[in-house]
């Protein structure tokens, strides 16, 4: 009797009409009483079992059926009859199954059109009766991704924050999903249709008459009043924006991207007034247009927050004198309709939940809406109710958000406290996957401690294999770079990076030329990074990162030209000869793949030599700064009483040196016949004579205003610059216009510092640009010839320091990129390390022809320019953080940077007013605003902070926080040990001490497990391999336990349904 009553309910489903919508009466179903039809388990029986895991301890007790209820066919297989024993073991399992499973065994069907998911706006409405007026339907709260109330003025919305609800209205939800109607996959094409079926069925359930009826759906098709109508009445606050008026003015009958919406393309339906419903002769004929939305008074502002294809959720609640009992409902439409009036947003509705009851409960409604509202929004269950087939699966998906509710005591925590947003939202994705057999959940932090480099890294074994597989890689996005680069961000990076690289280019230009004579100065330094930078721009593989000038290069060059000057050889032939040999080893390094090795930089190295250039920015901005108090001194201990009598001229030095003497006779000049007292300080200082006075200083009168005003702009183009380019987070202006300040932030404060400095007229140091376009020195041109008066033995031994420069090139130059290529950035288009290189090496080649400086990749400098091309999401729900989508990746900002480098010859006069301060406070924000993301430092934070106000970090939770310490200080005093080469004379092995941080990174294996390491930094290559073969045999048995499993349930399942 059994089967065949089973048989007979499976035949009524199978029969059922599509066009039907499912309906559950409610009564006394069970969560736990779960009946699955033959369909879903035909459609679903692998994932059914992936989920159906055993969760506790399992059980291998094989139970005799009883020969009363398991009669066996006579020709029934052997092989049946041991099926059928492990039905019986497995249906005692199935009767446990919790919600959570039940929820993964939803969520694991195939995805139809119909019920496929969507972003949802949800929106509450409550009828209320004003001053004795009709009654209408009030928008008080909303959902996007948080709650936004009305607030109790009704004047304006809410700051988004975190709903919390009583636990008591949860459970009155619940019951309501029990005991109400759920009409799933209706299809309705306006509010009257829905409101009829819903009565329909409430009429059928004996729970309505006739009158009554009809005063509820005249209710239901009450006109609705949104918060968004109330501003569009108001005249004052009409102007919200000038690009919102601009764009309602010119484009009254077409929505922008984020709606997607237009008007011919709209499914119109009767407008939710008070007026009389037209027939349905005239729906059917069409006789309604979409004159009757006027998409004028759409609220585009907030459109623009909405995702491209959302569905709207409304859920409707209030109390009626003349009902008796309330009634619910809960509706999926199929598809989803727009229905005029009803939303705020013109948006398809996809769900509805009504909820209308007696007077005297209207709190009580409220909140039983704000918690469907609030689990409507929350990810999992809106996959379940997409997905639901039944009123069990909306139970077991509210059941599984029950499941995962955490309970505040109401003695210690006011509900009425609303709860800013979260910076960042935990991922749900462990409450969709099933438990692995052991009974723990499936591990998802796994992904983080996957491969650190890409397949750029790999090395093929042929000669210039990952170049030519660089050059594929690169080649169908090359277009690409260049129409990516055609926007208003971009503009802004390369008008603040092209002021930030000018100045450290002809500083270095300057300080070369002093230590060569004027062999190679500013002119040189500019057309050199000029040629370099378009060129490295148009052809390399990772165009993101910015050339310049590096510390270790200048000292290279000073002791080769000591050496040379010692030694009376020609030094920029030496140079050519030691510029092509590096070029050489360069091209050995791309043909061998050598660049692969680059794998072996983890965080740790990386870190470090970021940290330590980050650090060298801010020491040399504030290093500059307080020179500037040398060339204008103040006077620290001066007697105000006596300023009247101060006095500062210039006098005949009183023990000329022999330098002076020597110069003195090279001009001419005698002593005594030179007017001392007439001189200007410039003058005097030229003839090397001495000031005299109580207002002077070392080097010439005292200049306080110079000095102290040189801080302000200082410190005021560093703060300002923070501020600028916090601007986008601010409460002030439109998102738009908070964009386009925080994109041109650094530019902006440079221009407002010009014009301050304009304007107040204290004569600061200004940057100083060459106006002349031909060599510093007339002993020398534009090529230069390799051997020159030089032995030819110096070609020979040109290779010795070539290979030293060499290493330098490759080590600032891989390990910049490899800062740059981190996955955290997002980069879509891949990289080219070895592609880099050879651009790096022939450029350098030709700039040792030539006589220019030479040029590698500048940390900070690249660092900056990623950061200044973030994209971030545009359409971010009130209260939710733009999510980053990545960087901009494309050439045409290095291209204009360097362009305009070169072309800067030319615009010297508006240059000159470009005050020194105001670059230094540049160097300044570069060197701070790169420090943040270096994880090093967050761990240095750790030392002074208790273990309860420490932030809640990843290796935090796996580490012992001794083991982070002793990981902190082992790089701490490694960032030491570098700084003391660096600004030592022994700068030169820099490069070979950043070298040595690849093996000190080795010896911590000794030290540390291979878990701590995979949280505190990258795991290397070998221990890569080793943790994927574990992985992969885990994976293994995993995956038979699994097939098992599924072959046993599937069989099983199927048999119970016969």
């Amino acid at each position: 009797l059994n089967s065949l009553c089973i048989g007979d309910q499976i035949k009524r489903v199978l029969q059922r009409p599509d066009e039907e919508a499912v309906v559950d009466h409610g009564g006394t179903s069970s969560v736990l009483n779960i009946h699955y039809e033959k369909e879903e388990l035909e459609g679903h029986r692998t994932l059914f079992v992936g989920v159906r895991m055993p969760m506790g301890r399992q059980s291998h007790r094989h139970h005799r059926p009883h020969s009363s209820k398991h009669r066996r066919r006579a020709d029934r297989t052997q092989a049946e009859s041991v099926a059928q024993e492990d039905m019986n073991t497995e249906s005692t399992a199935t009767s446990h199954d919790t919600p959570s499973q039940r929820v993964q065994f939803i969520l694991g069907t195939e995805e139809d059109e119909e019920h496929a998911a969507h972003d949802l706006f949800t929106e509450l409405d409550e009828i209320c009766v004003k001053d004795g007026k009709d009654a209408e339907w009030k928008e008080t709260a909303r959902w996007l991704k948080f709650e936004e109330d009305v607030e109790d003025g009704g004047e304006r919305w809410s700051k988004p924050y975190v709903a919390t609800l009583s636990l008591h209205s949860l459970f009155e939800l619940r019951s309501c999903i029990i005991n109400g109607t759920v009409l799933l996959d209706m299809k309705a094409s306006c509010i009257e249709e829905i409101a009829d079926l819903v009565l329909d069925h409430q009429e059928a359930a004996h729970e309505l008459d006739d009158s009554v009826r009809m005063k509820v759906r005249e209710a239901l098709l009450k006109r609705h009043h949104h918060q968004s109508d109330k501003k569009r009445n108001n005249l004052l606050p009409m102007v919200k924006s000038l690009t919102d008026s601009g764009r309602r003015q010119s484009e009254p009958h077409h929505m922008d991207k984020a709606g997607e919406l237009n008007c011919t393309a709209l499914y119109m339906c009767p407008a939710t007034s008070p007026q009389p419903p037209p027939t349905n002769t005239e729906l059917k004929n069409g006789a309604l247009d979409n004159s009757q939305m006027d998409l004028s008074k759409v609220d585009t502002h907030f459109m623009k927050k909405i995702p491209i294809g959302a569905e709207a959720s409304n859920v409707l609640v209030g109390e009626l004198d003349f009902l008796e009992r309330s009634i619910i409902a809960f509706v999926r439409l199929s598809p989803a309709v727009l229905l005029t009036g009803l939303t705020e947003v013109p948006i398809p509705t996809r769900f509805l939940f009504i909820l209308l009851g007696p007077d005297g409960k209207a709190q009580q409604y409220h909140e039983i809406g704000r918690s469907m509202a609030t689990i409507m929004t929350d990810e999992i269950f809106h996959d379940v109710a997409y997905k639901a087939k039944d009123r069990t699966d909306l139970l077991a998906g509210i059941d599984e958000f029950l499941d995962q509710v955490t309970v505040l005591p109401p003695g210690e925590w006011d509900p009425s406290i609303r709860i800013e947003p979260p910076k960042s939202v935990p991922s749900q994705e462990k409450r969709k996957i099933p438990g692995v057999p052991n009974g723990t959940a499936v591990p998802v932090e796994e992904e983080q401690h996957g491969e650190h480099h890409g397949p750029e890294l790999q090395r093929t074994g042929r000669l210039f294999g990952g170049l030519i597989l660089d050059v594929k890689r690169k080649v169908p996005f090359y277009l690409s770079d260049f129409k990516d680069g055609l926007s208003l961000q971009c503009v802004a990076s390369f008008l603040f990076l092209y002021c930030a690289c000018m100045s450290p280019v002809i500083t270095f230009g300057g300080l070369l030329g002093e230590a060569t004579e004027g062999r190679i100065s500013a002119i040189e330094s500019l057309l050199g990074a000029s040629m370099t930078g378009v060129a490295y721009s148009l052809f390399a593989g990772q165009p993101l990162t910015i050339l310049g000038s590096t510390g270790p290069v200048l000292v290279f060059e000073k002791i080769l030209f000591k050496f040379c000057k010692d030694y009376d050889l020609s030094y920029l032939s030496l140079r050519t000869c030691i510029g092509l040999w590096t070029a050489f080893l360069c091209l050995i390094l791309v043909a061998t793949d050598a660049s692969s090795l680059v794998c072996y930089i983890t965080r740790f190295t990386e870190e470090a030599f970021a940290a330590l250039i980050c650090l060298i920015f801010i020491y040399e901005a504030l290093e500059k700064l307080f020179h500037l108090g040398e060339q204008y001194p103040i006077n620290r201990h001066a007697d105000l009483d006596k300023l009247t009598l101060a006095y500062c001229r210039c006098a005949e030095p009183d023990n000329p040196s022999n330098k002076t003497l020597e110069l003195w006779n090279q001009r001419n000049i005698t002593a005594p016949a030179v007017p001392w007292s007439n001189l200007t300080v410039s003058e005097c200082l030229d003839l090397q004579g001495q000031f005299i006075g109580s207002a002077c200083g070392h080097h010439g009168p005292y200049t306080p205003d110079v000095l102290f005003w040189s801080s302000i702009l200082f410190f005021g183009t560093f703060f300002l610059s923070t501020f600028l380019k916090q601007f986008k987070t601010s409460r002030y202006f439109p998102t738009r216009v908070r964009s386009m300040i925080s994109d041109f932030a650094v530019f902006l404060t440079i221009v407002l510092m010009v014009l301050i400095d304009y304007l107040i007229g204290v004569p600061s140091q200004k940057l100083q640009v060459p106006s002349n376009f031909k060599p510093t020195r007339d002993d020398r041109g534009w090529f230069i010839n390799p051997i020159g008066r030089n032995p030819w033995w110096t070609v020979v031994a040109a290779p010795i320091p070539a290979l030293l420069c060499t290493i330098l090139i490759f080590m600032d130059q891989q390990i910049t990129a490899v800062i740059i290529n981190r996955k955290e950035h997002k980069l879509l288009k891949g990289c080219g390390y070895h592609l880099d290189l050879l651009m790096v090496g022939v450029m350098l080649a030709v700039c040792s022809i030539m006589g220019l400086p030479w040029f590698v990749a500048a940390t900070v400098l690249s660092i900056t320019h990623v950061n200044s091309l973030k994209l971030e999401s545009e359409s971010a729900a009130p209260g939710e953080q733009p999510r980053f989508l990545g960087i901009r990746e494309q050439r045409l900002t290095g291209l204009v940077i360097f362009l305009l480098m070169g072309c800067s010859v030319f615009m010297t006069g508006a240059l000159q007013f470009i005050p020194m301060p105001v670059l230094y406070g540049v160097f300044l924000y570069m060197g701070v605003s790169s420090l943040k993301g270096i994880q090093f430092f967050d761990r240095l934070k750790l030392f002074g902070m208790p273990a309860k106000h420490q932030p809640d970090f990843i290796y935090l939770r796996h580490v012992p926080l001794r083991k982070v310490h002793l990981f902190t200080l082992t790089q701490l005093t490694c960032l030491v040990l570098l700084w003391v080469i660096k600004t030592s004379p022994a700068a030169i092995v820099f490069p070979m001490m950043v070298l040595g941080l690849v093996f000190i990174r080795k010896l911590l294996d000794f030290c540390f497990a291979k878990r701590e390491l995979s949280y505190l930094d990258d795991l290397m290559p070998e221990n890569k391999k080793k943790k994927l073969d574990d992985d992969s045999k885990k994976a293994e048995v995993c995956d038979s336990y699994v097939e098992f499993n599924k072959a046993k349930r599937s069989y099983s399942k199927w048999y119970s349904m016969m």
